[in-house]
């Protein structure tokens, strides 16, 4: 089956990721998100009155985001949409993606606006009253580096997860090493031909505004943060835990941006598409949780149960991208799925351009659909882990010719 939810073809953008503390570490995230979304949206002649419906993905908290999805259309100018807010840690892309596509489904709304941001930069330090404790006492936390560290219902943290699902499937440090050596090298493709592959989706050079959003403080070529990697480089770096095998080398890093995706009917798609041959059609959603403590391998499950929901299965995909935060995501997928580990993440993925998390499994799904249009069409799964052991997978399916 399908939902008559589609996405016109360039209908969509990204910031380049800055790793924390990195370029983008000053601005608000919904700010940054509203700022480049106006542009964008302006570039691609789509007018703001386009759009009755809105969906939000953020995951760390900003000043007065209370008021959610409301405000970040106020500032683009799209004052009468209105939509939720979600939070789904690191599968927040592509639960946006679904929220706007059921919107669509149940015929409430044409035109969705989908919306990722986040920074992971200077997160919030949260204080929780509690009158009845010893002397009145509360409790506080640093969202982003508190959570990174601990699962209050596994108590372990993310890195743990990588380690147990490492040991459960005999995964080795080089063996994931030999992973990140690859997915590197996919990386460079997309910097290819001065950028070209990003250039598809991404406006580079970016500006950075300054905190105002007045003038332009800095200039940024493409990603920031992403580190040079070989294969004696990798040598040299030891597990982060005592007795494990994944090392820094291994794994992601955070990072602040801002992806925007507009979701449409059949109907609205030509008129908003860059080239309205070019179909996008959005065939299947899966999620998933799985054993405690083991969240890397939870996106075998979450891909079967997208690939059910579309009719299809892992022999009819041509392309697999993956938020894979540990290099042994991809390791398991690939044995418990058969796809090749070698063809996934094509142009590059979040284990090496970053994490901000509710912008990454977005960023994820339009590399996807760039992919596909360059092959000529064909269909696409997306999958990514996120915390709580839990996953959220997409299939969509490209019609059209190659460029």
């Amino acid at each position: 089956m399908s939902t008559p939810a589609e996405i016109p073809y360039g209908a969509y953008w990204s910031t380049p990721f800055a790793r924390w503390q990195g370029s983008l570490s000053h601005l608000h995230a919904m700010k940054l998100a509203a700022h480049v979304g106006r542009a964008e949206l302006a570039r691609r002649d789509i007018p703001v009155e386009t759009f009755d419906h809105g969906v939000l993905g953020m995951t760390v908290p900003q000043h007065r985001s209370f008021y959610g999805l409301p405000w970040l259309t106020g500032m683009i100018g799209a004052d009468g949409v209105g939509g939720p807010w979600i939070n789904q840690a690191c599968a927040t892309g592509a639960r946006t993606l679904l929220a706007a596509a059921q919107e669509i489904t149940a015929g409430m709304a044409g035109a969705s606006l989908v919306v990722t941001a986040d920074r992971t930069s200077n997160g919030p330090h949260i204080y929780y009253p509690a009158p009845d404790a010893p002397g009145g006492t509360g409790t506080q936390e640093n969202w982003v580096l508190d959570n990174f560290s601990n699962d209050p219902h596994a108590g372990l943290a993310m890195v743990d997860t990588a380690e147990n699902v490492a040991a459960k499937y005999q995964i080795s440090t080089a063996e994931q090493h030999d992973v990140v050596l690859r997915r590197y090298a996919q990386y460079q493709d997309a910097l290819a031909d001065d950028r070209a592959f990003q250039k598809r989706y991404m406006t580079l050079p970016f500006d950075v505004p300054d905190a105002r959003f007045r003038k332009t403080a800095t200039t940024m070529a493409g990603d920031e943060g992403v580190v040079e990697t070989t294969a004696d480089g990798l040598g040299r770096l030891k597990p982060v835990k005592p007795g494990g095998t994944t090392t820094f080398g291994g794994q992601t890093h955070p990072a602040d941006g801002a992806v925007g995706i507009v979701v449409t009917t059949a109907s609205w798609t030509p008129a908003l598409s860059r080239d309205p041959d070019i179909r996008i059609r959005l065939l299947g959603f899966g999620q998933s949780r799985t054993d405690k403590g083991y969240m890397p391998q939870a996106p075998v499950e979450a891909a079967r149960r997208a690939l059910d929901h579309a009719g299809l299965a892992i022999g009819d995909i041509d392309v697999v991208k993956s938020h894979n935060p540990f290099a042994v995501n991809d390791i398991v997928f690939s044995r418990e799925t058969g796809f090749p580990l070698a063809d996934m993440n094509n142009y590059g993925c979040s284990l090496i351009w970053g994490h901000p998390q509710g912008p990454t499994g977005a960023r994820c799904i339009i590399e996807l659909i760039e992919e596909l249009v360059m092959r000529g069409g064909g269909r696409g799964l997306f999958q990514g882990c996120a915390a709580g052991d839990s996953a959220m997978a997409v299939v969509l399916d490209v019609d059209g010719p190659p460029d």
